[in-house]
């Protein structure tokens, strides 16, 4: 049913819950600006067109938080495409991590290089999109919040609609695959789950934020520093300088617990007033994929392939093999491999040589499939 391929992962130690997501959110995010293995330059590969377009949100309307309506997104047209003016092409959603945009996103894994690497090992043509989904504090979390704005809907109506209005795409759900990394990895597997309808292929990469995160020790220094700057906040500008970390917290809270009744930064953290606040933690638990993907098992079964990868030296290999056990366990015919890398060391050689790969085999070229 399912195709595993591990490496050894004996010689790693297990990390504890606190401190595996402290990996999650101060260091294994952090690593998304490091430097990425890049593929050797395929010989022979032909160019793709690169485009850098605007696409306007209209489930990001109205949000609190101020929030670009307008998002940029680039777009990979395969070689051919001014050519074959009849020709129509499957669609690839790629979504980028925590703390960076579709730019930087291509910077990690190396496109249009790889994409042309892909094409010429043996990918058949295919368009590949690159949304933005940065926001004031770092990333959208791919979720549904009256603070940030719709960035589920976005993704999964606005963009593709924006895509199918203006290429030539293959308009079916059968022919549109979702990837993304890290908080792109947490977006895949969250709007898959929701949007079966949608896409056909799924591919989760290194996905963060799967578990409930611990509630936070409001007597600890760094927490009391903390509620005392989000305290002299006049808006969600004065968090530029902000820490990593603290950014990650209000980019959770921006998404997982929106407060239109809460100006200026309109959501709730889980500290307030030195004590916990255990009915917001239950709104963060509430947005935990493996709190939540019991319900989506039927959804998820619609879906002509899903795949799953994670580095062996990646704390977040834990949480992925959950969700890989139970999928298997529902029986969801899923692949799944432990790669040896960090986080982001083998992004670029993982999306030309297993992501594209992958798309190739699971998405539909034609018209109609069966």
């Amino acid at each position: 049913m399912s195709r595993v391929r591990e490496v050894s992962v004996s010689k790693v130690k297990v990390w504890g819950a606190v401190a595996l997501m402290g990996a999650i959110w101060a260091g294994t995010g952090a690593a998304a600006q490091v430097k990425t293995e890049v593929p050797a330059v395929v010989s022979g590969a032909k160019p793709v067109t690169v485009e850098h377009i605007k696409i306007h949100g209209e489930a990001l309307e109205r949000n609190l938080e101020g929030e670009v309506v307008d998002r940029d997104a680039i777009v990979f047209l395969p070689p051919g495409y001014f050519q074959h003016k009849h020709r129509r092409y499957p669609v690839v959603y790629a979504l980028h991590g925590y703390s960076i945009g579709a730019e930087q996103w291509t910077h990690e894994i190396h496109v249009p290089q790889t994409i042309e690497g892909a094409f010429t090992l043996g990918a058949k043509p295919m368009i590949v999109v690159l949304p933005d989904s940065k926001t004031v504090y770092g990333g959208s979390m791919y979720s549904r919040s009256e603070t940030t704005g719709d960035f589920e809907e976005y993704v999964a109506h606005d963009v593709v609609a924006y895509m199918d209005a203006h290429y030539r795409t293959i308009p079916d759900r059968e022919s549109r695959g979702l990837v993304g990394h890290s908080m792109g990895g947490y977006g895949a597997l969250r709007i898959g789950m929701k949007y079966p309808s949608v896409f056909g292929a799924l591919y989760v990469m290194s996905p963060c934020c799967l578990l409930p995160r611990p509630a936070p020790n409001p007597d600890s220094p760094q927490e009391k520093a903390f509620e005392k700057a989000v305290a002299g906040m006049k808006s969600p500008a004065d968090a530029a300088d902000f820490s990593f970390f603290w950014k990650a917290q209000l980019a959770t809270a921006a998404a997982w617990s929106p407060d239109p009744k809460n100006p200026p930064l309109y959501l709730d953290l889980p500290v307030k007033d030195g004590a916990v606040q255990r009915d917001i933690l239950d709104k963060w638990t509430a947005n935990s994929p493996l709190a939540f993907i019991d319900q989506y098992i039927d959804d998820l079964r619609k879906y002509r392939a899903i795949a799953m990868d994670v580095g062996d030296e990646d704390g977040l290999r834990f949480d992925t093999m959950r969700v890989h056990a139970i999928l298997d366990n529902y029986g969801v015919e899923n692949s799944f491999e432990i790669y040896h890398g960090t986080h982001t060391s083998a992004v670029a050689d993982r999306f030309q040589n297993h992501v594209l790969p992958f798309f190739n085999r699971g998405l539909c070229f034609q018209k109609t499939c069966k």
